[in-house]
């Protein structure tokens, strides 16, 4: 799961690349003297299948905030406003200076330096910087409640979802492809919808604003600039071309490299036990060699853009600069107006190049909100029912009517199912891998729909009621336990909502748990891990029972809980099993027959279907494929075989 989640996050990353550009990064504002494209574009990243559909459909999630947007835009606008015209008032400030010192140099009478018009134009800059503030705060405040009011309502829809999908789309996807779509791919569209999105209006506004001020000042010298463009888009064009290749070499050298290293971290002791740890360090040599040469070339190339970016821009300063002088002389532009053109010139290729790298952002972002709106499209379960049984009043009667069902149209698993379970009686389920037993359970608890036939308990048809109140009847535990990152207590409480703290340690003690648990240093205050490695597998099974018992269920599930354990360990839990079946109805899903031979009722299943049906003497009595089982198990040559 996790390596499926990481690969995902490195995708990412790699996606945006060598792209540098953002102001205040690389290539910003006040880089120096060039002012060429102030980083290479961001490699392309995922494509969407249908970009107007999946955008038009992430619009629809903004629509309640239009008149908020509205607002952003137009802060965003003014704000790009204000910033684009101080550099022009700024040049009136040098103009002034420049006049009244030239003035005095000349010998002009009453030639003096204006410092109260200097000083007026100051306080105005002044006033300008601050409101550009003012409306850049108000941008990025309402944008930041707009985005994430957006993810949060998404977020919600797809954990809602999620809850209402069937097991079966779990069990046709990884863990870490669901986990990408909900966090890394939501992620995205939040952090586009928080910053590449003002970004891109700012940007917009800024590369119109500078055209218009720079021609204002002088055609001449914006055709100049204009025309140092073409060359360093062939430069990019070039570099990001080789750099490109390089670039997802290394992320494909990282991937190996991360999952070999997770593979070999997970399963440390398989490895040391073979005595491979030279095989795996070599092969984490080699992978690791590959992302040095890799990396090495790809940040080289893309690394040798900003010089040569830098030298195109300097020869366009310096054509800008000649020129200008030219005309100062000449008295067709004023020397505040070259040093505004200047200050234009080093704005004016920024967000072309931020331009194209959000441009690259958002196609990332409709990729990743199609990913999400394919997930909200998927089939959900059968709509919900509303009847529903009093679980206190439940007697645990099962039947099965001429059940079929198959995980696949063309390839049935059960045919013709017929099950009578009466209340209270336990119901083994025995069979080779594959046979259907777990299937059996998933169609009772309504994790797969049947596709022929009726499943009822108390005589009610299950697909009359609510999933949550048909799941309230049945108590589960199984091979594999599940404990949370909380304390004893917690979990174990985790069976009943608003359970006391005697009804939780009596459970405890039903289950054989109490004494274990009382001898750890903080008792049932105890913190268990994520993977409650603090505590062995017979532990955590008998904390899983005890859960079980506080639930107090009518029907009892029990999936081969003692498979895991050693002999000692399983005489506890097969101990505190008997106390939770008592007066239950359960089914018993074994591989260890020795452990069933009490049942009410054996049945023995092959392909899906029930073959053999009785106690464990009636079958033994048969001769049949039971008791093939059962003497595989326990006769001098079979002893070791697996069932």
């Amino acid at each position: 799961m996790s390596g499926q989640a990481n690969e995902n996050n490195r995708s990412g990353a790699a996606g945006r690349g060598p792209g540098g550009g953002g102001p205040g990064g690389p290539g910003g504002p006040g880089r120096g003297p060039g002012f060429g494209p102030p980083g290479m574009m961001a490699m392309p990243g995922q494509k969407a299948k249908n970009f107007k559909g999946s955008f038009r459909r992430l619009l629809g999630y903004l629509k309640p905030f239009r008149f908020k947007l509205l607002l952003v835009f137009a802060t965003a606008i003014l704000s790009t406003v204000f910033s684009i015209l101080s550099p022009k008032i700024m040049g009136h400030a040098t103009t002034k200076l420049f006049e009244g010192i030239m003035g005095k140099i000349k010998g002009v009478p009453g030639a003096a330096i204006d410092y109260h018009g200097i000083w007026n134009i100051v306080a105005i800059l002044a006033g300008l910087y601050v409101l550009s503030s003012i409306f850049g705060y108000v941008q990025q405040y309402m944008m930041a409640g707009v985005a994430q009011k957006t993810v949060y309502r998404l977020r919600n829809d797809v954990n809602e979802k999620l809850s209402r999908m069937p097991l079966k789309f779990y069990d046709s996807r990884t863990h870490g492809e669901i986990l990408s779509r909900v966090v890394n791919d939501v992620d995205n569209i939040s952090n586009t919808l928080q910053q590449s999105l003002t970004q891109l209006i700012t940007s917009v506004v800024t590369l119109i604003g500078v055209i218009i001020m720079m021609l204002t000042i002088s055609p001449l010298l914006t055709l100049i600039l204009v025309l140092t463009l073409p060359l360093s888009f062939l430069v990019i064009k070039a570099i990001a071309g080789r750099s490109q290749t390089y670039f997802k070499g290394q992320q494909k050298h990282l991937g190996e490299l991360n999952g070999h290293v997770e593979e070999m971290y997970t399963g440390h002791q398989i490895v040391k036990a073979f005595g491979h740890e030279k095989k795996a360090l070599a092969k984490f040599d080699g992978i690791n060699d590959e992302l040095y040469d890799a990396g090495w070339r790809a940040q080289f190339v893309s690394g040798i853009i900003m010089p040569l970016m830098s030298l195109i821009g300097n020869i366009g300063y310096v054509a800008i600069s000649v020129v200008g002088g030219v005309l100062v002389t000449r008295g067709s532009i004023k020397i505040g107006d070259i040093q505004a053109f200047i200050q234009y010139a080093r704005q004016f290729t920024m967000p072309i190049t931020q331009t194209a790298n959000i441009a690259n952002i958002i196609q990332s972002t409709i990729a990743s909100a199609e990913r999400v709106f394919e997930l909200l499209d998927e089939q959900e379960e059968v709509p919900e029912a509303k009847e529903e049984l009093d679980v206190s009043r439940a007697r645990g009667n099962v039947a099965f009517r001429n059940v079929s069902f198959g995980y696949k149209a063309d390839a049935p698993l059960i045919e013709g199912m017929n099950i009578d379970v009466r209340s209270g009686q336990t119901v083994a389920i025995v069979g080779p891998t594959g046979a259907g037993k777990t299937t059996l359970v998933n169609l009772l608890m309504r994790f797969y729909e049947v596709n022929e036939g009726a499943i009822a308990v108390d005589d009610v048809d299950i697909t009359r009621l609510k999933r949550g109140n048909l799941r309230s009847l049945f108590g589960m535990v199984l091979q594999d336990t599940w404990l949370f990152n909380g304390t004893i207590r917690d979990n174990i409480a985790y069976g009943r909502v608003g359970a006391t703290e005697d009804e939780i340690v009596e459970a405890a003690r039903a289950a054989h748990a109490d004494h274990f648990i009382r001898t750890l240093p903080d008792g049932y205050d105890t913190i268990l891990n994520e993977e409650a490695s603090n505590l062995s597998q017979g532990q955590k099974q008998l904390l899983t029972i005890a859960r079980a018992i506080l639930a107090d269920p009518a029907i009892l599930i029990l999936d081969e809980a003692t498979s895991s354990v050693d002999t000692r360990t399983e005489v506890q839990i097969q101990k505190a099993m008997n106390a939770l079946m008592e007066g239950r109805t359960s089914f018993v899903i074994a591989h260890r027959l020795s452990t069933i031979r009490e049942a009410d009722l054996i049945l023995v299943m092959n392909k899906g279907s029930v073959i053999e049906k009785g106690t464990h003497e009636e079958l033994l009595a048969q001769g049949g494929f039971y008791a093939d089982l059962y003497n595989s198990q326990f006769s001098d040559s079979g002893a070791r075989s697996a069932v």
